[in-house]
């Protein structure tokens, strides 16, 4: 039996390809970036890896609204705060 591949999306924040397992899906929900680490949430959705460089390198690009096709600004603070608690080396940072 065949194994089904493993879906393979772009960060946001370095552009590199990764699988999804390596990312984070990111929503917008009442203008604020929501994180969807179940990627079962509705709507169109923007991968991210879960670090803070690619994170704020996806905020240096604009690329969160670009992606999400949202043209107002979109508040970042529930994203940082998930990104901070999955990543220890940012509390040195």
């Amino acid at each position: 039996m065949a194994e089904t591949p493993i879906p393979v999306r772009t960060c946001v924040g370095c552009r590199r390809r990764a699988p999804v397992t390596d990312l984070l899906r990111v929503v917008v929900r009442e203008s604020r970036l929501t994180p969807d680490p179940a990627r079962r949430l509705p709507g169109r959705g923007a991968s991210v890896h879960p670090t803070p460089e690619c994170l704020r390198a996806a905020d240096r690009r604009r690329a969160f609204p670009r992606a999400l096709r949202r043209s107002a600004p979109l508040e970042t603070d529930l994203l940082e705060s998930h990104v901070q608690a999955l990543s220890p080396d940012s509390a040195r940072a």
